[in-house]
């Protein structure tokens, strides 16, 4: 812990002591401390402190967290990290910005009316929370989704604090998004490198938001012309994984056994265990064994294709990978090109037919290229329909945001972790769909997956600018109801598709299914994301 401003003062009250801003982290702001006081004299005592209300007294900003997250995406702009707090040290606008608010009520006693909750409990019990005042974002379950603010700059939802441990030693409960409480009070402080709240006590809940997800109303057709596909992270799934049955049960019920399901960190058939395993056979079959005891209509069959062991990021000997499953009663495989290995970059070709296909089928998207460092490479397929339609699906798991800098921390915009990556990531797929399209200009692609990016960061899809689509835009999804995910204040998208423009013409429907952001409780969630399905409406 590092001091600055160092000052020695005898107070009224005869306390002699040292006032200290110190920094413990040079991510995280400096916060203010008494060092070690002494002859502390009593004055009186039960005296009654009356707390701020905020809502009545004093509200926070919406959208904006500091005014120096200058640039056309706010906090979510491009290059990071361009100035610090601590090195401008500039006025404090709390009415204005959410940084600022919170700063300017640091060790005051204040109460939060009608407080709701954001998100699950972290692993120390604490909980973001929003109170009786204005916010923005929010969603029907009650938690507030990034969105673009009026002025067009990504939405940070600076009007929302975290609750940290009751002063009395009690422990809150745990929580869920949407839940609430009775009034909590506490102090305000800065730990972590984030502005919390520490209540006098644990917090009362009042109400619980209803557990029951709704299932699909997307489901397959016996038209070759329509078609559903789910896509889903099922976080380091393994053929021992004690959810795999209930990521059965999610794709197999909740999601309506789609035609086609694009699945992201499939673990490989030894799972995490580094003994040179890398195919995934028995992991997807065991999946598929299992939902088909779910929804005893649907057998599917699987495509795995194998990556060099240990180079595509995850955990260790997992060799996490996007594969897919499908009903081969509706769609295969486009013949005609053999399957590629980990290293085979595949490619747009016109065939003997005239008409475009793969040069491997299935296939890796440039795997040599820098961009996939570490990090898991798109899976291309090149499908065809029981009456001869032919379209393209591109399976992707974007790079992580791991060791991203707090929302609330020093580094001004926020350091969004291996944002350069993601973007040459981007860039690369677009590469290869600019490629297909120029064989084919109405060619049917979809890409989906986990994109680990929200869409406001605009910076990162540029590359897909009018080339292809968001389903979730093109689909008229209500802006806060888009969100897969969900951390810290935020309920977020990182599970994208995208569609070219003659499915999109074509017309397209999407629904986000929240079985596990809707969980209970933190321990019966099964993956940190949440599936989505789709339904593409007349035909490919």
């Amino acid at each position: 812990m590092r001091p600055s401003r160092l000052v020695c003062a005898d107070s009224l009250t005869s306390i002699r002591t040292f006032s200290i801003e110190l920094n413990s982290d040079p991510d995280n702001l400096f916060a203010t401390e008494l060092d070690s006081p002494t002859n502390i004299l009593v004055l009186s005592s039960n005296n009654t402190v009356k707390p701020l209300i905020l809502g009545r007294d004093r509200s926070p900003p919406t959208q904006a967290l500091s005014g120096l997250d200058t640039g056309r995406d706010g906090w979510l702009s491009v290059p990071n990290n361009r100035t610090q707090v601590d090195t401008v040290n500039a006025t404090l606008q709390p009415d204005k910005f959410g940084m600022d608010f919170w700063s300017s009520l640091e060790s005051q006693l204040v109460t939060v009316k009608k407080p709701t909750a954001l998100e699950f409990e972290n692993n120390f019990g604490e909980f973001w929370v929003y109170g009786d005042w204005k916010v923005t974002g929010k969603n029907k379950r009650g938690g507030l989704t990034i969105t673009f603010g009026p002025d067009g700059v990504p939405d940070a939802n600076p009007e929302t604090v975290i609750i940290g441990s009751p002063l009395d030693g009690t422990k809150n409960p745990h929580v869920t998004m949407g839940m609430t409480f009775q009034d909590i009070t506490g102090v305000v402080l800065y730990q972590f490198g984030f502005y919390y709240i520490l209540p006098l006590t644990a917090p009362v809940v009042v109400s619980t938001p209803d557990p029951t997800v709704p299932v699909t109303t997307l489901k397959p057709s016996k038209n070759a012309c329509q078609f559903t596909l789910g896509d889903y992270n099922v976080e380091n799934l393994a053929p021992k994984s004690s959810s795999l049955p209930t990521v059965a049960t999610h794709i197999g019920h909740f999601l309506a056994s789609p035609d086609i399901m694009f699945l992201q960190e499939i673990q490989d058939s030894s799972g995490a265990t580094d003994d040179g395993t890398v195919d995934a056979n028995v992991t997807l079959s065991t999946l598929s064994a299992a939902i088909t005891k779910v929804d005893n209509s649907t057998t599917y069959d699987l495509i795995d294709l194998a990556g060099v062991n240990n180079e595509d990021g995850g955990e260790p000997g997992g060799n996490i990978r996007p594969a897919y499953l499908f009903r081969s009663s509706k769609v295969k495989l486009l013949p005609g090109a053999p399957k590629g290995g980990a290293l085979d970059a595949t490619k747009p070709i016109r065939g003997r037919d005239g008409r475009v296909n793969l040069s491997f089928n299935p296939g890796r998207i440039d795997p040599t290229n820098a961009a996939w460092n570490a990090s898991r490479k798109p899976l291309v397929a090149a499908w065809e329909t029981t009456n001869g339609q032919r379209f393209f699906t591109i399976n992707v798991h974007l790079t992580a945001k791991l060791d991203s800098t707090t929302t609330q921390g020093n580094a001004r915009p926020p350091v969004n972790a291996a944002v350069e990556q993601r973007t040459s990531q981007v860039e690369t797929i677009a590469t290869f769909v600019k490629s297909l399209l120029k064989l084919d200009p109405l060619a049917s692609i979809i890409i989906a997956g986990d994109h680990n990016e929200y869409i406001q960061t605009r910076s990162v899809f540029t590359a897909f600018d009018n080339l292809v689509h968001e389903i979730d835009e093109v689909s008229n999804v209500p802006v806060t109801e888009r969100y897969t995910y969900v951390f810290d204040q935020n309920t977020e998208q990182l599970d994208h598709m995208w569609v070219s423009t003659a499915v999109a013409l074509r017309g397209t429907k999407v629904e986000h299914v929240h079985v596990n952001n809707w969980s209970p409780t933190l321990s019966q969630r099964t993956s940190d994301h949440d599936p989505s399905v789709a339904q593409l409406l007349h035909g490919l």
